[in-house]
Order: C-alpha cells, then structure tokens, then sequence
C-alpha cells in the first residue's frame, strides 16, 4: 500500500466548501468517537447528517437519524465513513448514487479499491483521516495545547468557514 497525502490546500477546501456532512455509522452513544466528531463540526457549522440503520427515525444531537444515504432527502457535500475498511465499498457506491463530491474515510479506514471507483465517478477521496482533526490542524486550535500541527506560519490564523 502506497502512503496516503493530501495538501493542506485540499483538505482546507474541503472543509471550507463543504455545508452539509452525511456521517455513516454515527453512534447514538455520547462517549463514542463519531458522536464527538458529529457535536464538533456542528459547534463549527456544519450541518452533520446521521446515517444509521439502528437509529433511523431517532434523532442524534438534534438531527433525524437517516437508514442511508439515498434517504437524505437533500444535497450532501461530503459523507464521512466511521465502518470498518472491508465495508466501505458499498457505503462509496451509495455516495457516487447521490452524487456526494466527497468521501472521506476516517482514521484507520482505508479501502484503495473503492477509492478508484469513487474518484474514476469523479469524487474526492480522503481516507485514514478525520475532519475534526484536520480542522482542529488547519484552523491553529491543536496548536494552543502543543500539538505539533506541521502547519508554519507567522500570520494569525484564518478561520477555515463561517461558523
């Protein structure tokens, strides 16, 4: 396997085009990772979509709980992926069906075969990253506990979106 890079120039367009985020595999439970991933981007400004079979018709930090993704019944600008690699593939066939301009896998999940398929549809692939991360990097917030972001610059840091 290849290592995976993407610019910072890339992730922070992302990030900055993107409004509406389907999160497939969003946990009802507070103390899990996509639960907090779903409450930070939403303190940010993006509106979190849960996809979930167990919780379809229950709401999630305030948003309707969806079975999948062909059941939004509005435009999502990415889908982000909390399922392990080997069930991917299906996940990415149901973004190109809805005609999702990004898909984003996160930490750990990596499926190479589904990431051709979704960029030969003409989708945008991040995989084994989180966009809560990524913002937290880009927008100089890891920074303010030490965190080493890679990110230099002298100038003050520019918020990634509206809020």
């Amino acid at each position: 396997m290849n290592e995976l890079y993407y610019p910072d120039w890339l992730i922070r367009r992302i990030l900055r085009e993107t409004d509406t985020i389907a999160m497939v595999g969003l946990s009802a439970n507070w103390n899990r990772p996509s639960y907090f991933a779903m409450k930070y981007l939403q303190e940010k400004g993006y509106r979190v979509i849960p996809v979930n079979p167990r919780a379809a018709g229950s709401e999630i930090l305030g948003e309707l709980a969806y079975a999948s993704l062909q059941d939004i019944p509005e435009k999502i600008d990415m889908v982000d992926i909390f399922r392990r690699s080997e069930q991917v593939g299906p996940i990415v066939e149901e973004a190109i069906a809805v005609k999702a301009p990004v898909v984003w896998m996160q930490l750990g999940v990596r499926n190479d075969e589904a990431a051709a398929a979704a960029e030969a549809a003409g989708v945008t692939v991040i995989m084994d990253r989180c966009p809560k991360i990524e913002y937290g990097r880009l927008s100089g917030e890891l920074g303010w506990s030490g965190i080493n972001t890679r990110v230099i610059t002298s100038r003050r840091s520019k918020r990634i979106r509206a809020a």
